[in-house]
């Protein structure tokens, strides 16, 4: 394997790097969160919106689920968190089992919501294992979904990346050419699939400037709070587990404030090896937790703002 020069320079400035004394707070926040199902996933979620509203995130998202699953819940989300709160709301929006005509009446609500902001993905397909296959007068992938919402307003549109690769795509280079198309249609920018080694993503950003990509890719982080979920989720979206992951939560299925703390640790310390190497952008999948993503922000120098600052963002 060949590491280039910038490589090795962002991994020893990392390691030299005292423990988060360097990390100045210069950082863009965002968090996602998913659609609740009951009263008390509910009221959660809307503990998680209220924690981490102070830090000033440049957006908060909302999941939708496959197959639409989720659509009325997480247009209602979207348009509470864009009414009763100074965040930026972004719906996601995929192309799946729906015709575009009833994509782009969704894409109208949450125009006259208010919401301006929308993650663009083309989605699974309702049932796990199964093959995509776009429907029958729908959006055939995530490029045409992007040009599809930027003929009807002039929405800022993210869509996802794949650092290792997305599990449809032949090869990395067939992915990154999908990549540039959702660019060319008019994407704003790419957040990342999750990963667990700052090394994933200094790879992949190498190879998306190599391929002439100039916008702005974000790093998703996922804190590990359920190993085994993890596992799981890795193993359908194709990213590595490494071993010393696994050695790390050995034996604490029992010890969740432990699994808490080495969460934490694990994920504050990807994301200021990420911030070493120059990132300034990092996007959090809180699955309606606040807790670790509110502690990682900290250990970042991302404070709470007082509430005027907030409301101005």
């Amino acid at each position: 394997m060949t590491i280039s020069v910038n490589q090795l320079e962002e991994a020893q400035i990392a390691l030299k790097a005292p423990l988060y004394a360097d990390v100045a707070g210069d950082l863009d926040v965002s968090f996602e969160f998913f659609p609740p199902k009951t009263e008390k996933m509910e009221e959660q979620l809307w503990d998680a919106v209220r924690t981490l509203e102070p830090l000033g995130p440049s957006f908060v998202s909302v999941t939708y689920g496959a197959g639409g699953s989720t659509r009325e819940r997480t247009h209602a989300t979207v348009a509470r968190i864009q009414r009763e709160t100074s965040l930026a709301a972004a719906a996601h929006l995929t192309c799946v089992e729906a015709t575009k005509a009833e994509i782009d009446q969704v894409a109208q609500g949450y125009w006259a919501a208010g919401v301006r902001h929308i993650v663009a993905l083309r989605g699974d397909p309702p049932a796990a294992g199964a093959k995509f296959v776009s429907h029958p007068g729908g959006y055939e992938n995530a490029a045409a979904l992007v040009a599809g919402l930027k003929r009807l307003h002039p929405f800022e549109i993210s869509v996802a990346a794949y650092p290792e690769c997305h599990p449809d795509s032949p090869d990395m280079a067939a992915d990154i050419d999908n990549l540039k198309a959702k660019f060319d249609a008019g994407a704003t920018r790419a957040i990342t699939q999750f990963f667990h080694e700052p090394e994933t993503f200094f790879r992949y950003r190498d190879r998306i400037a190599a391929a002439g990509i100039t916008a702005e890719i974000v790093p998703g982080i996922m804190p590990v709070t359920n190993f085994a979920s993890v596992v799981r989720m890795s193993a359908m979206c194709g990213t590595d587990v490494p071993a010393w992951m696994a050695r790390l939560f050995d034996g604490l299925e029992d010890h969740p404030a432990a699994r808490q703390l080495i969460a934490a640790t694990l994920a504050a310390e990807l994301s200021r090896k990420l911030y070493a190497g120059g990132v300034k952008s990092l996007h959090f999948y809180t699955l309606n937790r606040a807790e670790l993503a509110f502690a990682i922000c900290h250990l970042l120098g991302v404070r709470s703002k007082p509430a005027a600052a907030v409301a101005a963002a």
